[in-house]
């Protein structure tokens, strides 16, 4: 039999198995390597979608019936399509029930992608021996699930091979596969539990596995030092030689070997337990050290200018968990969690190119402060003023029904503004901010919708309490090294958590580092909250890297028409039931 899915017809079971007597090595399949944003993450993702469980023998890996996932956080270049790796597969025992939770899912959230089959199905129970369907993890790696009641759990490994029949040959004198027939139809290689299975590239010679989200392959033997000189006599190229790594969490050893297809391939000892990985950005806040001078304009005030990002940021929480109570700050571990949980959230869809946020985008490790708000101590919002109380619950209980026009549809959806201070606030992606100076003035461009306000810092007073605006009235003045901007006079259109026409907002901009620009900000509405508060954040410097893209609003553009077009179908429809 020969399918395109499970893999062509090799040679025969019994000529392999008579070729196998050069078997250098008895391996396992050990453990896949993926590369991720938060090991934390991926470790829930696999065990709540593909049935796995934290390990027991490393933190930052998934135990999958056998076969490990690890994860390491790093960059990658993409995900596993065009790889010598194909995908991975696990088996489940209803394949079409489970398709259909996870299609309920969706991609956001929890960022579960599915591959229809043609006709719009998710799974096809037409090719090979069993139901098939694919998804995808929400960093990339392509998954197969199949239906093997006999074998649940971790499935196969699929390679794409330029030679298939010289792959499966390579993994078997090798590492010792033994060649069988997965279901008594398809040809590949079992190590122990798990099958590895290999079909045609269609273009060549696949792209390297180093680099992107299925990093490499990992195979235990029980001693390397004693399998390593057959290996060698195989004329195996040993890219990095057997050794315990420094940072090991055990005394195994581990070597790096070029496998066929440009799959990476680790051969581990028995007693294998991973390593421990040191987080590869730098930290947005500055480590305590000398006093910063922070520079100076030619004519004399602190220099703010330049592009910095609030990505660092994204994550952070306005208010303090209630659980969090009595911590001081997150690990550099919980903080990329964390982040990497409002990247999914806002996933939409979006591959990993839109997400600035992504790992390996930014440039700064995610912050590990607990949450913006710093007064009150506690992280918490004051309480609301009656007025206030009586305010969000019209607003809860309002009858929003179909729009009658673009005037009933948030500022955001009309791509006018996202107000003040959420305009600053960090995003999964448009972070950028650009500042200016001039004597008498400093413009600040945000870069999601491009809106800059230009603030003198002339003395100049307020306008006139009747000129309201979007945005408000800003005025600046300097405070030491700090840039203080007090805006007044908003119209109130653009709320923030309530506020509304009597919120005066103050912004306090210090440069912190040569890198990191601390942003304070209080808030005062007395018509909401019984009193003010103040939240802070940190943008990080990167002129080399980062520019402010242009907003073009498209969804907005096309979305209002559908919008109110569909409100007005609504509102026939209901006519027509009267």
């Amino acid at each position: 039999m020969k399918t395109r899915i499970f893999g062509p017809a090799v040679p025969g079971v019994a000529v392999l198995l008579a070729l196998a007597s050069g078997i250098t090595a008895a391996a396992t399949l050990d453990h896949v390597h993926l590369a991720v944003p938060s090991p934390i993450e991926a470790v829930n993702w696999y065990t709540e979608y593909l049935g796995c469980a934290p390990s027991n023998r490393q933190a930052d890996a998934a135990a999958c019936h056998g076969v490990e996932v690890v994860f390491s956080a790093a960059p990658t270049l993409g995900g596993t399509q065009g790889t010598g790796v194909n995908y991975i597969a696990f088996s489940v025992a209803d394949l079409a029930a489970r398709m259909s939770e996870l299609e309920a899912v969706g991609v956001g959230g929890a960022g579960v992608r599915l591959q229809r089959f043609a006709g719009g199905s998710t799974f096809s129970d037409t090719a090979g021996p069993f139901r098939l369907a694919f998804i995808f993890d929400p960093w990339g790696t392509r998954i197969a699930l199949v239906e093997d009641r006999d074998k649940l759990g971790f499935h196969h490994v699929h390679l794409s091979a330029a030679d298939p029949a010289a792959t499966m040959a390579w993994y078997r004198d090798v590492l010792g596969g033994v060649p069988d027939r997965l279901a008594g139809q398809v040809n590949g290689l079992r190590f122990d539990d798990a099958w590895l299975l290999v079909s045609g590239h269609e273009d060549g010679l696949p792209a390297p596995t180093e680099g992107r989200t299925l990093d490499h392959l990992g195979f235990s033997v029980a001693d390397l030092d004693e399998a390593a000189p057959a290996m060698r006599e195989q004329r195996v190229e040993f890219e990095a030689p057997p050794a315990v790594p420094d940072n090991g969490r055990s005394d195994a050893a581990r070597a790096f070997i070029a496998g066929p297809d440009n799959v990476r391939v680790a051969v581990v000892e028995a007693g294998w337990a991973g390593v421990v990985r040191d987080e590869f950005l730098a930290a947005a806040t500055p480590e305590p050290g000398e006093p910063y001078t922070v520079p100076r304009t030619p004519w004399g005030t602190p220099d703010l200018q330049g592009i910095w990002t609030g990505d660092a940021a994204h994550g952070i929480p306005l208010e303090r968990p209630l659980d969090a109570a009595e911590i001081a700050a997150l690990t550099p571990e919980e903080a990329a969690a964390r982040r990497e949980r409002g990247t999914l959230r806002s996933i939409w869809g979006y591959e990993r190119e839109w997400r600035d946020t992504t790992l390996g985008f930014a440039r700064d490790a995610p912050s590990t402060q607990v949450a913006m708000i710093v007064d009150p101590p506690d992280g918490r919002l004051p309480p609301l003023t009656p007025e206030g109380e009586a305010l969000v619950a019209a607003a809860a209980n309002a009858d929003r029904g179909p729009p009658a026009g673009p005037e009933d549809l948030s500022s955001w959806v009309r791509c006018i503004t996202r107000g003040l201070p959420g305009m600053m606030m960090p995003g999964v992606y448009n972070n950028g901010l650009q500042i200016v100076q001039s004597p008498g003035f400093v413009a600040i461009q945000k870069e999601m919708i491009h809106e800059t306000r230009v603030i003198p810092t002339d003395g100049r007073p307020h306008l006139g309490p009747n000129l309201t605006q979007w945005l408000g009235d800003s005025r600046g003045r300097w405070d030491g090294d700090t840039l203080v901007v007090d805006v007044r006079n908003f119209n109130g259109k653009s709320s923030y958590r309530g506020s509304g026409a009597n919120l005066t907002l103050t912004e306090r901009y210090t440069r912190t580092g040569p890198d990191t620009l601390e942003y304070r900000f209080t808030v005062n509405d007395p018509t909401i909250w019984t009193t003010p508060w103040t939240g802070m954040f940190t943008f990080g410097r990167d002129d080399t890297q980062y520019e402010l893209v242009e907003y073009a609003c498209h969804e907005g553009n096309y979305g209002m028409t559908n919008i109110l077009s569909g409100a007005r179908a609504e509102e026939r429809a209901q006519a027509a039931q009267q």
